[in-house]
């Protein structure tokens, strides 16, 4: 196994591509290792965190005419884009997609989706024998149960690939707070979607701006 070490391993977002992989109801319905709200919350938060540093995503479902559409609130953060619809349960079998995502130039490949020990689980490693350098974000992936869902993360691994959760995403492609450009972008986010840090930097910037009373 080649370990991931070294400032070099770290994510770049002018490196990165996202794909995001069957978010939809049908895969919902059958999610059982994660509570499906979160992994809609976290894939949101993923997807705008992608926007916001331009980082390429790669939108794409399987069969939507059958198991739905891809989530409103995912595809609300890129109006206008076209989602890949394919036949193929495995991703990267789907020339299309692979096209999409090589016509980016970037090698730093990262993958959610539904369900992890199929849909991510597949592409992940086939990238990964072809040369990919592979991170799959497991808060914003979900199986069918929490067996299937860490046996396929335990596969992946096995197989070189790297695992992080969105927020450790976003954290890495921000890496310095004096990048001003995107900081006040991914502080956003994180309001929207991080849960208690989000709502733990409102007290602060609350904290800060409130005067110190002269008396008690």
């Amino acid at each position: 196994m080649t370990f991931r070490n070294g400032l070099a391993s770290l994510l770049r977002p002018e490196d990165s591509v996202l794909v995001l992989i069957d978010h939809q109801p049908y895969q919902l319905a059958n999610l059982n290792s994660h509570e499906p709200q979160m992994v809609i919350n976290n894939t949101v938060g993923l997807a705008k965190a992608a926007k916001a540093f331009g980082v390429p995503t790669i939108l794409t479902t399987v069969i939507a005419e059958r198991g739905g559409n891809l989530f409103p609130q995912i595809a609300d953060v890129f109006p206008g884009q076209k989602i890949i619809d394919r036949t193929f349960i495995n991703t990267w079998e789907d020339k299309t997609t692979v096209d999409a995502v090589k016509a980016t130039g970037r090698k730093q490949l990262i993958i959610a989706g539904l369900w992890t020990e199929v849909c991510v689980a597949m592409p992940t490693i086939q990238a990964l024998g072809e040369g990919w350098d592979v991170t799959v974000v497991t808060d914003a992936s979900g199986g069918t149960s929490v067996e299937a869902h860490e046996v396929a993360i335990h596969r992946m691994i096995a197989a070189g690939a790297n695992m992080m959760t969105w927020l450790a995403v976003a954290s890495e492609w921000q890496r310095d707070w004096a990048r001003l450009d995107t900081a006040a972008k991914i502080t956003d986010v994180a309001v929207q979607h991080a849960g208690g840090s989000g709502i733990a930097f409102l007290w602060e910037q609350q904290l800060l701006n409130t005067p110190v009373p002269k008396s008690a």
